[in-house]
């Protein structure tokens, strides 16, 4: 693959013979995050499981406490008086079998679902649709429920899913170039705090095999697990 000026230049500043700490990678990122626009900070995690069994299936949401960077578009499926108090929550987007219906159509023009209980038989319709794009609503993930007020505002916050892909790896942004170096380190910190306490019973042998730190158009930043690891307990 041909690789531009401006990535060769940022690649040249990292050690190919060496594997960084966690805090010590996130102080790279800023020389190394080197595009004109407000890049993300993106950790690429590879656990030791195998996504083909159940038990080995890795998803959950945590709030980062410095948020993500982006103002996420709520949609909530919803009716009766839970509409009116998902709107006064402050939800983008609210309905009921007509939103069902409109997205089953192809649109698409929102970030986050959040669904009543009672909802779930209409938008189980949809698992074609949102669930490839990782939207699909879930009980597992606070985004099925009846506290409404309670999911919005943690979405709009900076709660972020992570789920294992079926390569065993979990992709996710945990900020934006113009976070401070502190800001970027404590939501990682909390991220990979998160997957550990994720890790299923079944799981032997190395949970955290390999962790990537990269930024949008940028080159990965290879991290020591072991260290890193200390570092959450530090």
């Amino acid at each position: 693959m041909k690789r531009s000026k401006r990535y060769k230049e940022a690649a040249a500043k990292i050690d190919g013979d060496k594997q960084y700490g966690l805090r010590e990678a996130v102080e790279l990122f800023h020389s190394v995050a080197t595009a004109k626009f407000n890049e993300s900070m993106e950790l690429h995690i590879r656990l030791g499981v195998d996504p083909r069994h159940a038990d080995q299936q890795v998803r959950s949401t945590v709030v980062l406490p410095h948020g993500t960077g982006v103002t996420k578009r709520v949609l909530v499926l919803a009716t009766g008086e839970k509409v009116k108090e998902a709107e006064e929550a402050g939800a983008d987007v609210v309905g009921g079998e007509d939103l069902v219906q409109k997205i089953a159509g192809g649109w698409l023009d929102f970030d986050a679902v959040i669904a009543t209980p009672d909802m779930m038989k209409s938008v189980g319709r949809l698992g074609k649709v949102l669930g490839p794009r990782g939207l699909m609503p879930s009980a597992k993930t606070g985004t099925v429920t009846f506290d409404l007020a309670n999911a919005i505002q943690e979405i709009k916050a900076g709660r972020v899913e992570f789920r294992v892909d079926k390569a065993g790896i979990i992709h996710n942004s945990v900020g934006k170039k113009n976070f401070t170096p502190d800001a970027l380190f404590e939501n990682a910190k909390v991220l990979l705090q998160s997957i550990q306490r994720a890790r299923p019973a079944s799981v032997k042998g190395t949970y955290i095999k390999s962790i990537s730190l990269t930024s949008t158009m940028g080159p990965g930043i290879p991290i020591d697990p072991l260290a890193a690891v200390k570092e959450l307990s530090a």
